[in-house]
């Protein structure tokens, strides 16, 4: 089994794939990269188990077969080689060869009939849309995904298909968002929860792909294919709180202000609040809005006083800065507003501009209790 590559066209597609292989591997099979050769046409996979994914290359060859080939050693080679053609050999003796223009190196290979099968799935949905569409909806949301062990759900990003529109909703319980799109829609209704994993790995490629993907999914897994690329990973099992529940609806307080000026605002108060809570202080009367934040222990204290558009009652509420400075970073609009009824209830962050015909972000983020 013979074929000749690009070595920057190799490395580019097994970068991407190495994502996906773990550092500590229960199966040393999945240390390797699967190689799977027809012809003129060579499949490469990485597995982990739980999110398997392929890309097909074109390379110069009439045979065929297939080969487990250590990951590292050979991404590790390939990034120290000029743009070139190299030649691979699969020898009998279980080492392939590889030859570039100034040298050649030996690696042991596994059998690729010991490599994990990827899984079929069966009688999946499907629904088509922009890559790009794809990568905006798991930017705005993974974020607030928690990392809880012992709340899978809320682990991963919950997907919502219907045929009013596409939902993505992530929540770790102290933070909320929601991003939906009326402009695309699914053929038939679906639910399912995408772990963090495969989420970043698409994010990653997809970031500035015009190409159509298309998602297919059943109860169990999720097949994403895209270019040359494949990507099937298992789904997190378990049902998606009921998060609309937690959305108040009622918020009369409205306050409208510059997200670049209250970003840094935030960002210059915090590093003064105590360093267990984050804690920090917004206090809106009339057109003015003072950010306020105190370390007690340190004897640190800081406030600034903004100007704002506000409608509502004067108001003191509470919030932890990380969550509020996570999410204003995640948008991209010039203004924001925020959204509050009581200092008990949850306050609402969504962009006044920015965004295309169609799209909405919703962004929720808990009060933390003021000390008075």
């Amino acid at each position: 089994m013979k074929f000749i590559v690009s070595s920057t066209y190799l490395l580019k597609q097994l970068q991407v794939l190495g994502g996906v292989i773990n550092s500590s591997n229960t199966l040393p099979i999945l240390d390797n990269f699967l190689f799977e050769l027809n012809q003129n046409q060579l499949i490469v996979s990485a597995s982990d188990l739980e999110t398997t994914m392929s890309s097909t290359l074109n390379v110069e060859s009439d045979n065929e077969g297939s080969v487990a080939i250590p990951a590292k050693l050979l991404l590790d080679t390939l990034k120290t080689f000029p743009e070139q053609p190299l030649t691979f050999v699969i020898e009998d003796n279980n080492t392939v060869e590889i030859s570039s223009n100034h040298g050649k190196y030996a690696l042991a290979y596994a059998n690729g009939n010991e490599f994990p099968k990827s899984v079929a799935l069966e009688d999946p949905s499907s629904t088509t849309l922009s890559g790009n569409i794809l990568a905006t909806a798991i930017n705005k949301t993974i974020f607030a995904a928690g990392n809880d062990d012992l709340r899978p759900v809320m682990s991963g990003v919950f997907f919502q298909f219907s045929t009013e529109g596409l939902t993505f909703v992530a929540t770790d319980a102290h933070k909320l968002v929601k991003y939906s799109r009326e402009d695309i829609k699914a053929s038939e209704t679906a639910e399912f929860i995408m772990p963090k994993k495969p989420l970043n790995l698409l994010k990653g490629i997809l970031a500035s792909s015009e190409e159509n993907v298309t998602i297919e999914y059943n109860d169990s897994n999720a097949k994403f294919t895209f270019e040359n690329t494949v990507l099937i990973c298992r789904l997190i099992d378990g049902k998606y709180p009921n998060y609309e529940a937690v959305i108040p609806k009622e918020n009369p307080n409205k306050l409208t202000i510059q997200r670049s000026q209250f970003l840094s605002s935030v960002r210059r108060v915090s590093i003064f609040s105590n360093k267990t809570t984050h804690q920090i202080r917004l206090k809106i009367a009339g057109a003015e809005l003072n950010i306020s934040a105190e370390d007690i222990d340190y004897s640190n204290k800081a406030e600034e006083r903004l100007t704002c558009d506000y409608q509502g009652d004067d108001m003191q509420i509470g919030f932890n800065s990380r969550f509020l400075t996570e999410m204003l970073n995640n948008l991209t609009s010039d203004d924001v507003q925020l959204e509050m009824s009581m200092p008990n209830r949850a306050g609402i962050l969504t962009p006044t501009d920015g965004l295309d015909a169609g799209e909405q972000v919703t962004m929720l983020v808990m009060p933390v209790m003021l000390n008075a």
